[in-house]
C-alpha cells in the first residue's frame, strides 16, 4: 500500500503550476488544508505579483511558545514550477518518482508541499504537542523569490523558519546564500539599410556583443559568478538594429563584491556603447539578499537536531542560488533551506525517491518536537 504523501505528491505533481499560474495548485492546498479542520488565508498578492493565486497562510492550532515554551516555528514551500514543456505523468518506478514525458517532474517544489501537508495532518490527527507551527505556501519563486516578498511576515509568530528547497541528500543545510542583482542593459543604436546605406547605421547589437565579450561571466571566484542569459535586438534581418537588450546577473556571497562586480559589468557596457556609437541605459535590480549562518545560531541546532532523529548526517554548505529563506532572512527571521533529496531538477530527468518524501515529513516532525523542546 502506498504511502498516504506517496499519492498526495503524485496527485500534486500532476498538477501544473508554472510561475503565475498557480491558481490550481494553490486550490489543491486549500481544500486540504479544509479537510483537516485548518484555517487559513490567501493574501491578496496575486495580482500584485503577476499570478493568479496568493499566498497561502496557515497557523496550527495549539499551545502557543509562551504557554508551554519552545520556540514557535515556520515552515515554507514554493507552489510554482519552472514551465513543463508538456504533460506532467509521474510514475514510481524501483521505490523513484519519475516523469513518463520529456518534461519536469516537479519535484521541487511540490516534494516540500506533501511533506508539509502530510506532517500537517499528523500533527492535527495525531494531536501532537506543539510550541507553535504555521506553513507559508508561496507562488512565483522560480522567478526571481516574488511571492515570499510579497508576504507579510509580520503575520509570522515564527522567530525561525524551514524551507525544504535544495536539490541535494538529506541531510544537507544551507548555511549560506548569495547576493542577488539582475541587469538589463538597453543599447541605442541606429537604423539604416543593411545592404544600401549601413554607413548610417550605428548597431546595437555590435556594440552589446562588444560588451558582453569584455565581461567576466561563469564562476569568478568561489563565492561569486556572472552570467548573461538572455539578448534580443534588431527588427529585420537586413535593418541596421537600432536596439538590444542584454538581461545579465550577478551573485556573491560577499555584498561588496557584487557590488563591485555589478559596477564593473555596467562601465563595460558603458565603454562598448560608446566606441560602438551608441548609447546605453540600464537597470539593475536587488532579486534577493544574502545570509549566513554560524555553527551555533539556534535555526541550524534545530535542523542538526531533528536530521539526526531521523538517523541523517547532517552538513553544512553554501549554495548559489536564492529561495524563499532570503526573503525571510531579509526580513530578520532566521531561516534555513534543508536538502529534501530532489535530484536532476529543472529539467526532463528530475526525479525524487519516495523513501526520501517519507523522510521529509519525518523530519518535520523531529523539527516540530526539538522546537517545542527548545529553551
Amino acid at each position: 500500500m502506498a504511502p498516504p504523501v506517496l499519492d498526495l505528491f503524485l496527485e500534486l505533481v500532476a498538477i501544473r503550476s508554472p510561475s503565475g499560474d498557480e491558481r490550481a495548485a494553490a486550490d489543491r492546498v486549500g481544500v486540504y488544508l479544509t479537510e483537516l479542520g485548518l484555517e487559513w488565508d490567501e493574501d491578496a498578492s496575486g495580482p500584485k505579483v503577476g499570478s493568479n493565486a496568493g499566498n497561502i497562510y496557515c497557523r496550527l492550532p495549539g499551545a502557543d511558545a509562551a504557554g508551554a515554551g519552545g520556540a514557535p516555528i515556520f515552515l515554507c514551500a514554493h507552489l510554482d514550477t519552472v514551465p513543463p514543456t508538456t504533460a506532467i505523468e509521474p510514475v514510481v518506478e524501483d521505490g523513484v518518482v519519475r516523469n513518463a514525458s520529456d518534461t519536469i517532474l516537479g519535484a521541487d517544489n511540490k516534494a516540500a508541499v506533501a511533506a508539509m501537508l502530510e506532517a500537517a495532518r499528523r500533527i492535527v490527527g495525531e494531536q501532537r504537542p506543539h510550541a507553535g507551527v504555521e506553513l507559508v505556501f508561496t507562488t512565483k519563486e522560480e522567478v526571481g523569490l516574488v511571492g515570499a516578498g510579497a508576504f507579510d511576515t509580520s503575520r509570522l509568530e515564527a522567530r525561525l523558519g524551514f524551507v525544504y528547497d535544495h536539490a541535494a541528500p538529506i541531510g544537507e543545510i544551507v548555511a549560506g546564500a548569495p547576493f542577488g542583482r539582475s541587469l538589463e542593459i538597453r543599447f541605442h543604436g541606429r537604423a539604416a539599410h543593411a545592404g544600401i546605406a549601413p554607413e548610417e547605421g550605428r548597431s546595437a547589437i555590435a556594440a552589446a556583443a562588444r560588451a558582453i565579450a569584455d565581461l567576466r561571466l561563469g564562476r569568478l571566484d568561489p563565492e561569486t559568478t556572472a552570467n548573461v542569459g538572455v539578448i534580443s535586438g534588431g527588427s529585420a534581418r537586413n535593418v541596421v538594429p537600432e536596439w538590444c537588450v542584454v538581461t545579465a546577473e550577478a551573485r556573491s556571497h560577499d555584498e561588496a563584491t557584487i557590488g563591485a562586480l555589478v559596477q564593473e559589468m555596467l562601465d563595460a557596457c558603458a565603454f562598448a556603447a560608446s566606441i560602438s556609437d551608441c548609447t546605453m541605459e540600464a537597470e539593475v535590480r536587488e532579486q534577493y539578499r544574502g545570509y549566513r549562518f554560524l555553527p551555533d545560531d539556534p535555526v541550524l541546532r534545530l535542523a542538526e537536531t531533528a536530521l539526526r532523529a531521523v538517523g541523517a548526517t547532517p552538513t553544512t554548505a553554501l549554495c548559489g542560488g536564492g529561495a524563499d529563506a532570503n526573503v525571510f532572512n531579509a526580513a530578520g527571521i532566521p531561516c534555513v533551506v534543508l536538502a529534501n533529496g530532489m535530484a536532476a531538477i529543472h529539467s526532463p530527468d528530475e526525479h525524487i525517491a519516495v523513501a526520501d518524501i517519507e523522510t521529509m515529513v519525518d523530519v518535520t516532525l523531529e523539527l516540530v518536537e526539538a522546537a517545542r523542546r527548545a529553551a
